[in-house]
């Protein structure tokens, strides 16, 4: 028979067995949970990296998917190759090809196909770029009586029908050009309209704000503009009147874009 020190020794070595057991089983546990949480943390990378790939890649395929115009400037160009754009005010008539050539008369009395018209066209100043892309993009319409070409201009000199009437477009064959309408009302026939050269951007800001601030409801751009755009027809407020709209570019979100710095 074991004597009482054997016993003891047994049990002190029993309970020592049964600690480190323990102590691995749970060490075990413990490795086997951080695996666990490793590998959950690897696939959620794994999805997060995936999705953001996946986002990236649709985000590269929208920037590289070419611009399609709603306009069929191709066919147009085939009828009139002055064709630089087109223009269309919401809720209006104006919804019409824009022309250019180096002589701002040839198209006060020939229509879009080239034939003599009292109509004429809508046209962009011959000194503005042909893309749009200049300080100051004038462009002239005739107010009919029957309500044509740029006859609905002149309601924009009305407060109400301006707030209502915010946004336009202008398409070109490489982009769609968002305006939003920033004041409107009539004045004489001066040439400072279609000023579209300027020593700088401060200069053009001043020239902005001086054309601006006859309008009683004008929206004055809190910062620098980076391109106007001014619809000019007649008015007959007096002799030799035009009403003048105008308007700055903005982003889809209506939006103003500020000038490149």
């Amino acid at each position: 028979m074991r004597s009482r020190k054997e016993k003891v020794v047994l049990g002190i070595l029993l309970v020592i067995v049964l600690i480190t057991g323990a102590m691995l089983l749970r060490n075990q546990l413990q490795s086997m949970e951080q695996r666990r949480r490793d590998e959950s943390l690897a696939a959620a990378v794994e999805e997060t990296t995936v999705a953001a790939a996946t986002e990236s890649a649709v985000s590269e395929e929208e920037e590289s998917e070419p611009y399609h115009s709603p306009i069929d400037f191709e066919s147009l160009r085939q009828q009139n190759p002055d064709t630089v754009g087109w223009i269309r005010i919401p809720d209006t008539r104006v919804d019409y090809p824009i022309v250019q050539t180096a002589d701002n008369n040839k198209y006060l009395h020939t229509d879009f196909e080239g034939k003599e018209s009292v109509y004429g066209a809508v046209y962009l100043d011959f000194e503005s770029k042909v893309d749009f892309s200049g300080w100051n993009n004038p462009l002239y319409g005739h107010n009919m009586k029957d309500g044509s070409m740029f006859k609905d201009v002149v309601k924009f000199k009305d407060k109400e029908f301006f707030e209502n009437h915010r946004y336009l477009e202008i398409y070109t064959p490489e982009r769609t050009i968002h305006l939003k309408t920033v004041a409107c009302y009539y004045s004489d026939a001066s040439g400072i309209v279609r000023q579209t050269r300027f020593k700088s951007q401060e200069s053009f800001d001043a020239w902005v704000e001086e054309r601006l601030s006859p309008c009683s409801f004008a929206e004055m751009p809190e910062a620098s503009v980076g391109s106007m755009f001014v619809l000019v027809t007649c008015s007959y407020e007096m002799n030799d009147a035009r009403t003048l709209l105008y308007a700055v570019e903005v982003d889809e979100n209506g939006e103003m874009i500020p000038a490149k710095s």
